[in-house]
């Protein structure tokens, strides 16, 4: 066996010395004769051997490959090897990526969502890094940003602060993000630190009518009549109750647990309604009644068809000639709307005074006193109602008194001012048709108990109110107005009324928007004569020449 390696010119005893330590570290076969020839040119240290060199190189790779395999050695298993070190690569470099980078966790989970959708899986990834780069910026801009500073500052320099300290965290951390990514990020963080969050692309919008909040996960908007689901969604109900402490503070108001239920409204009128846990059992819930940028105008609801020109003249000549005037209708059919479009008929020199619980009209005349309830303080004092707010409207000369919404005792007082010199006051009231609405009033003039007979209430409301305009959101989402009516007296306990427009609703088109036709009945109205000495009986002569055109 050793006679070709006694060639080189080595002894028999230094050859014999390498085969132990070679045996031990091949420690499963210590007994086959290769294991010593393959060591025996491997340890020639205390002579020079020129020859075995290249079969040193041998045996190291050898060596190598064997020790790879976690000391399964052996003469069968170095097949194997060839076959495993594919394998092992493959496992290995995946386990040590995965826990550093955890970038490797996403290309790991997508397999199956490769398989079923390309698209959506590349989506997914996509949302998921954006996620965590959002996450981390977050982090580290509400740590390292000084939010006094940024009060100071006017919004658009506080703006441009909070993006100039987002890309420099981009910057610092390294963040895997494009451009328009981060520009995206941007404006976020500034939504969340400066204005309303989430909802500010909704709310600049503008065709958007109302803005439903059901938790956290879940916001709803309405456009065009319809109620769909958006991808608006907050980073959790902590979050969420933050934004609504925010609108609500900005008027002076508060909601938390000893007071979860809040009315507020927005820099723009738009109303604001807010509940929140313990009472929302899903989170914080928010409701807003969005309004238009441009503001509508009866020439704007003709526009959209939600009356015709004729009716519009009628409601031109209702709204300068002082009449007193009741706007009913279900919630969201645009009774607010309609009052405001009311309003920009009253003259110029006129003092209005409102009394709202959250302010909404926004009247166009330049001598307007806008008043506002308030709720209990925390101790249960200092709450103001709409009564008080009414009863104190009396003592401040006003020509018109306009109630935003009338939905308690102060009915009573509104129909109080009408009777006694100030026509031309208006109120809303929630009713299905003008006759539910003398009943509501009626009711309501009940709760507050005044024990007077429905005889006298009824002809309190009878010389009180001179027109009831009723509108109605109809099934296919459009808002119409669908009677113009007219209170004409009083036969014996019984409230006359006349109809002077009436929407008349034929059917439905194939795209199911519904086939309506608003006529006039061509009835004089009992206004006329007040009509005529304001100077609008022309106005009224069109509308009612419209029911004998045809």
């Amino acid at each position: 066996m050793f006679g070709k390696k006694s060639d080189s010119g080595t002894s028999s005893a230094p050859v014999q010395k390498p085969v132990a330590p070679a045996s031990t570290a091949l420690s499963p076969a210590p007994a086959k004769p290769n294991p010593p020839q393959d060591a025996k040119p491997a340890a020639p240290v205390g002579g020079a051997a020129p020859e075995p060199a290249p079969e040193n190189k041998i045996s190291d790779a050898q060596m190598a490959q064997l020790r790879a395999l976690s000391g399964e050695g052996g003469a069968k298993k170095a097949p194997e090897s060839k076959l495993e070190p594919k394998l092992e690569p493959k496992a290995e470099p995946k386990a040590e990526t995965k826990k550093p980078s955890g970038e490797e966790l996403l290309s790991h989970a997508e397999p199956e969502a490769v398989l079923s959708t390309k698209g959506g899986a590349t989506d997914s990834m996509t949302s998921l890094r954006l996620q965590r780069a959002r996450n981390r910026i977050w982090i580290d801009l509400r740590e390292g940003i000084d939010l006094k500073a940024l009060a100071r500052m006017d919004s658009k320099a506080a703006r441009e602060e909070v993006s100039s300290a987002v890309q420099e965290i981009a910057r610092f951390r390294n963040l895997d993000v494009t451009p328009s990514e981060l520009e995206q990020i941007c404006k976020e963080c500034g939504d969340d630190m400066l204005g309303y969050g989430p909802l500010e692309a909704l709310l600049e919008r503008d065709d958007i009518a109302d803005i439903m909040i059901n938790g956290p996960d879940t916001t709803y908007i309405e456009v065009s009549g319809r109620i769909q689901r958006t991808d608006i969604k907050f980073r959790d109900n902590q979050h969420l109750t933050t934004i609504c402490q925010r609108i609500v503070g900005a008027i002076g108001r508060r909601v938390d647990e000893s007071s979860p239920i809040c009315d507020a409204r927005l820099p723009d009128g738009s109303r604001v309604n807010v509940i929140i846990p313990p009472l929302a059992v899903d989170g914080a819930t928010m409701t807003i009644r969005k309004f238009k940028k441009d503001k509508l105008t009866l020439e704007k609801l003709m526009e959209y068809k939600a009356m015709t020109p004729s009716c519009a003249k009628l409601i031109m000549a209702v709204g300068r000639c002082r009449v007193n005037v009741l706007v009913s209708g279900g919630t969201g059919s645009g009774k607010t709307t309609m009052l405001n479009c009311l309003t920009r008929y009253i003259e110029q020199g006129e003092r209005i005074i409102t009394c709202e619980d959250a302010c909404e009209l926004q009247l166009q005349q330049p001598h307007v006193v806008r008043l506002e309830t308030r709720p209990p303080n925390l101790e249960g004092a200092g709450e103001v109602t709409m009564r008080d707010l009414v009863k104190n409207c009396l003592r401040m000369r006003p020509e018109r008194i306009i109630v935003g919404e009338v939905r308690g005792p102060e009915a009573f007082d509104l129909l109080q001012a009408m009777n006694t010199g100030h026509d031309g006051s208006m109120g809303t009231v929630h009713a299905n048709n003008p006759r539910e609405a003398l009943s509501r009033m009626e009711n309501m003039i009940a709760m507050g108990g005044l024990n007077l007979p429905s005889s006298a209430v009824r002809e309190q409301i009878a010389s009180a109110v001179n027109v009831i305009i009723q509108v109605q959101r109809l099934r296919d989402g459009s808002r119409k107005v669908t009677h113009v009516t007219e209170i004409t007296g009083m036969e014996g306990d019984v409230v006359t009324m006349q109809d002077l427009f009436v929407l008349d609703v034929q059917g439905e088109d194939e795209q199911g928007k519904l086939i309506c036709t608003q006529k006039s009945t061509g009835l004089r109205p009992k206004f006329w004569d007040k009509a005529r000495q304001y100077g609008v009986e022309q106005l009224v002569l069109d509308a009612m020449a419209e029911a004998f055109d045809t």
